[in-house]
């Protein structure tokens, strides 16, 4: 299933050095997030997406170290190691996560947005090396593990 997802981040990896891709990339206009404003976001996630090779599920966590909001993502199976994501902001009411990881050498950008909908739902994207290639579908909060 997962695997689906590597063989469409080739495809990823082969675009980051078109200069379409790059042109593309419009400025953001987010801010960088504080920790009030991940308050709703804060802890562990199930991220259940959807991209052109199927669907792809996993693992983030929101949270804050020494006052700045980070994260972690991975896929839930261990075909791909976690990855810190120092880089979290604010997009309206939108909580933008950024960072790269190594795909076969090459660095590859991702975001992952999250938006909460009128439903309730939170609404989710991992946006691969600038509209590249795209996944979507649905957050949801993982219950707090009771000690």
């Amino acid at each position: 299933m997962n695997r689906l997802l590597f063989a469409g981040t080739v495809l990823v990896a082969g675009l980051l050095a078109s200069p379409a891709v790059v042109a593309a990339q419009a400025p953001s206009t987010s801010i960088p997030a504080t920790p009030a404003d991940a308050a709703p976001f804060l802890g562990d996630w199930t991220l259940t997406l959807q991209g052109p090779n199927g669907p792809g599920n996993f693992d983030l966590t929101v949270k804050v170290e020494d006052q700045k909001v980070v994260g972690e993502i991975a896929i839930p199976t261990g075909e791909m190691p976690k990855n810190f994501i120092p880089d979290v902001a604010m997009n309206a009411k939108t909580m933008e996560l950024r960072y790269t990881f190594d795909y076969q050498g090459n660095s590859v950008p991702a975001v992952v947005s999250l938006t909460p909908a009128a439903d309730g739902k939170i609404n989710a994207q991992i946006d691969f090396a600038g509209g590249a290639y795209l996944m979507t579908g649905t957050a949801a909060k993982k219950a707090a593990v009771k000690q």
